[in-house]
């Protein structure tokens, strides 16, 4: 109760005070404003407003008063633990003094002697301050030291004081900080927001943060807690996006995640949208990171084998088949929960994925503003072809493997049709971009071998060389009706099957070893098999 004293007296402190800098600005007196005109008063600071002129000079001024305010706080508490108005005064006043520093921010230039004035120890021992609200302040001012524009262009203090801040353990300090943070009172949710948003600027600076903050304190634990909530608010659309980026280039942060139960979380979370689409542009953006999430975490083969423990394989049917605006994401998940995983693949197969998965190869996709969109579509387009090569290859025999085949037999050979059509389509963009870079040769702005083949691969010749690894499997199979059907298309369009075994001798030639020399050479011989088979 007598804490709570103290807070209330800092809230109207905050809530009254003019800031004492702005901008640079010096501080001026408040009062009382319903004994005092307004217009009045404001003449009379303008009138006393001067320049601060932000330099060493003032860094140590601004730092000394800081920590003459602490000391001052420190003294109170031990004097008076039982009695917070003998130390409420000096709680105000160390909250002026740290808003203070976030003047600071308008000279970055300035963090190494910060630094060196041996002053961060200080700033972050408050963040386990008894009075959350002296906390929060702290919140405020390392979300305004770090942010993204104020760094910008100032690459080595930036490091200079981000290493600091880790040194002085602000990972652990921020993460336990937030725990104890309320939704329910609104300073303490926008503390929230702005813990997540000082824990992005860190990683911004320095990448390894990422997997600092993971192995040191419980934030993917906190995250996880966030998104399982189902009302929607910004911080749970927050959380969605700093999970995302914590898992986007890290293998150790996505197993460690897996191991606390995250698949089964993050489908939990979009099992929310399985039948609706979400209310808000902000809303549509947390569930887009909610995808991003999950598909991160299907990297790793354990994580694959969990998603189909929980029945991921299903949900993302489910959402298909819903059509809404999950729709492509499903796509893209299952597309990596089945890459290189037969399981996933046999599974799919199995709860009658087929009919889904070949109704958007043929172009049947739900229409919305977002759907229009012709990047869009195309992103579908070589997820579905992709997913459709992930099955090829998952299922080598037995009666899945017939019931895949059979689809490209039904309606007179029509999946075969689109197939060549995209065939086509891939093709000529692959040959207009090697037209284009042989026009930059003569033009003397020759690329190297690798830099042309990765441009080629972004135009869409990756997946043409799925649509012909798709084509290798068909012709393979030694149906008749497929290979007549086959046949016929190559005529018709002029293309020969040389063309096709070229495309698929390419692909075998730039197969890499990053899952060893073993699995490389096993994958080059399945390419073999195809173009022998031509």
């Amino acid at each position: 109760m007598e804490l709570a004293n103290a807070r209330s007296a800092l809230k109207r402190k905050r809530d009254d005070a003019i800031e004492p800098f702005d901008n640079g600005t010096a501080a001026t007196a408040t009062t009382d404003a319903s004994s005092v005109d307004l217009s009045l008063l404001e003449a009379v600071e303008k009138s006393q407003t001067t320049v601060e002129v932000l330099d060493l000079k003032t860094l140590k001024r601004l730092v000394l008063a800081f920590e003459r305010r602490l000391r001052d706080n420190i003294e109170a508490r031990l004097k008076y633990p039982d009695q917070p108005d003998k130390f409420a005064d000096s709680e105000i006043e160390l909250h002026e003094e740290i808003q203070r520093l976030k003047t600071l921010a308008g000279g970055p230039e300035l963090y190494p002697d910060l630094v060196n004035l041996n002053v961060i120890p200080s700033i972050l021992g408050l963040l386990s301050h008894d009075n959350s609200d002296i906390a929060v302040d702290v919140v405020g001012l390392l979300q305004d030291l770090t942010d993204e524009d104020v760094l910008e262009d100032n690459d080595e203090p930036a490091r200079v004081l981000v290493d600091a801040l880790i040194e002085n353990n602000v990972l652990e300090l921020l993460v336990q900080n937030l725990t104890r943070l309320s939704e329910f009172d609104p300073d303490e949710m926008a503390a929230v927001y702005a813990t997540l948003a000082t824990l992005e600027n860190l990683i911004e600076v320095k990448p390894a943060v990422a997997e600092m903050v993971c192995e040191r304190t419980k934030l993917m634990r906190w995250l996880l807690g966030k998104i399982k909530v189902r009302e929607f608010d910004s911080n749970k659309q927050y959380a969605s996006e700093i999970l995302a980026i914590l898992l986007q280039n890290s293998a150790a942060n996505q197993r460690r995640l897996g191991q606390m139960n995250g698949v089964d979380v993050v489908l939990q979370a979009v099992a929310m949208y399985k039948s609706r689409d979400p209310k808000t542009a902000d809303e549509e953006e947390m569930v887009e990171n909610l995808f991003d999430c999950l598909c991160c975490l299907l990297m790793p083969l354990e994580n694959k084998e969990r998603f189909v423990r929980a029945e991921g394989v299903e949900l993302m049917i489910i959402i298909m088949k819903q059509k809404k605006l999950a729709y492509g994401s499903a796509i893209r998940a299952l597309d990596f929960a089945m890459t290189k995983y037969p399981p996933a693949c046999e599974r799919f197969v199995d709860v009658l994925g087929l009919k889904t998965a070949f109704a958007a190869f043929m172009g049947k996709i739900p229409m919305s503003k977002k759907n229009k969109k012709e990047r869009y579509q195309e992103e579908l387009e070589e997820r579905i072809i992709s997913l459709i090569a992930s099955l090829f290859g998952g299922i080598l025999r037995g009666s899945r493997r017939d019931r895949l085949l059979s689809k490209f037999v039904e309606n007179e050979c029509e999946k075969i049709d689109r197939l060549m059509e995209l065939y086509i389509r891939y093709s000529d963009r692959v040959k207009a971009e090697t037209e284009r870079m042989n026009q930059l040769k003569l033009d003397d702005l020759e690329m190297d071998e690798d830099e042309r083949y990765n441009r080629r691969l972004e135009v869409g010749l990756y997946t043409l060389q799925l649509i012909s690894i798709i084509l290798g499997h068909l012709w393979s199979s030694e149906n008749p009706r497929m290979q007549a059907r086959i046949e016929l298309l190559l005529n018709q369009q002029r293309i020969t099957k040389e063309d096709i075994k070229d495309i698929l001798q390419e692909y075998h030639d730039n197969i890499g070893d990053v899952d060893g020399q073993e699995e490389k050479e096993r994958a080059q011989a399945k390419i073999q098999k195809f173009i022998s088979a031509f």
